[in-house]
């Protein structure tokens, strides 16, 4: 069974997301031109016939790779391969594969066109769709970056059998979140099923893995630059990338759980958020596996916090969690966010 989202761009044309058995589709997906893959070492290995018929660049793996030193390699081996603006740009592998692949792509002579194979639970959930591409720069997350969607993304959910358990929980987290924005039916699949019960019936993955991407799909439509609604996606991620920033020992997907507990619990405490469903919001994370305290320092995670994108000199927006399935964005000064932490 195979589900088409599309995903308006602000041209009016569409991005299509294409969910299900479909990776042998790819190539009638892509444009009749020259493609180029950028890919990594893991992947290739996996998928080296189907990656190896095209010509590719492989890069590192691992957040420490989502640098401007990789885009600089990328760009002297498109460069050393002639590529031009004719040419096609394929991504074929996780969130970090993806939003390089997208960074290269919409800055390499001002822009070629390009699409994803997203081989991760949460690239095909999160960091594939929508076309947010960047880089990180000293430490601080997607620093760097580009609004621009691909013209495809390829989530091929059989592609997931392979992935270790903790890259599974991590993908898992991406999906919570967007049942908590606006979805919560979505929200208790979780509640109600288990990562075994995910990993093993290829249904519930499959309608899971579709209704997370329809809650993206839906928001980026409406608001592609992120100057309203869109933020909303950011939940759990404000406290996320600082957790990010001040350690290495959590998982993208990992650190925005625990930001999702972070925000439940302080949206009780701004009178936002029942008790019971800050309880629903925390169990659901710990039920799937995922931590939900990153033992660091408050201060710490704060102090990295004022180094955010999303602030400005003495406020920053946090996502803050109404109930589930609705979500405000406030306006939160780092005085008052000291407070309430405290």
């Amino acid at each position: 069974m195979k589900e088409i989202i599309e995903v308006r761009r602000s041209d009016g044309s569409f991005s299509q997301v294409v969910v299900g058995d479909v990776l042998g589709e790819l190539r009638t997906m892509l444009p009749d031109r020259r493609v180029i893959v950028i890919t990594d070492a893991n992947v290739h290995r996996r998928y080296m016939n189907l990656i190896n018929s095209f010509e590719h660049i492989i890069i590192g793996m691992g957040e420490t790779n989502k640098t401007l030193l990789t885009m600089d390699k990328i760009y002297h081996e498109l460069i050393a391969m002639n590529v031009d603006r004719e040419c096609f740009i394929l991504g074929f592998g996780g969130g970090i594969v993806t939003d390089v692949t997208g960074f290269a792509a919409s800055t390499y002579m001002r822009g070629l066109r390009f699409g994803f194979v997203a081989s991760t639970l949460l690239a095909q959930v999160d960091a594939s769709v929508g076309g947010k591409n960047g880089v990180n720069v000293e430490g601080y997350k997607n620093m760097v970056g580009t609004f621009n969607q691909p013209d495809f993304v390829l989530c091929d959910t059989s592609l997931l059998a392979t992935l270790p358990d903790r890259e599974f929980r991590a993908g898992m987290a991406e999906m919570i979140k967007a049942g908590v924005i606006a979805d919560p039916a979505l929200f208790a699949l979780f509640e109600q099923h288990t990562m075994e019960e995910f990993r093993t019936d290829a249904a519930l993955l499959a309608q899971a893995v579709t209704a997370a991407i329809r809650v993206k799909a839906a928001i980026v439509a409406a608001d592609e630059r992120e100057h309203g609604d869109r933020r909303k996606l950011n939940l759990g991620h404000t406290f996320a990338h600082a957790i990010e920033k001040s350690s290495s020992s959590f998982l993208h997907g990992e650190a925005v759980g625990i930001g999702l507990c972070m925000m439940a619990d302080l949206a009780v405490k701004l009178g936002a958020l029942s008790e019971a469903e800050s309880h629903r919001i925390v169990s659901t994370v710990e039920k799937a596996g995922l931590p939900c305290d990153s033992g660091l320092d408050t201060k710490r995670l704060l102090k990295a916090l004022r180094l955010d994108k999303k602030r400005d000199t003495e406020s920053i927006n946090l996502v803050v969690p109404t109930r589930i399935g609705a979500c405000e964005i406030r306006r939160m000064t780092f005085e008052a966010l000291d407070v309430a932490m405290a």
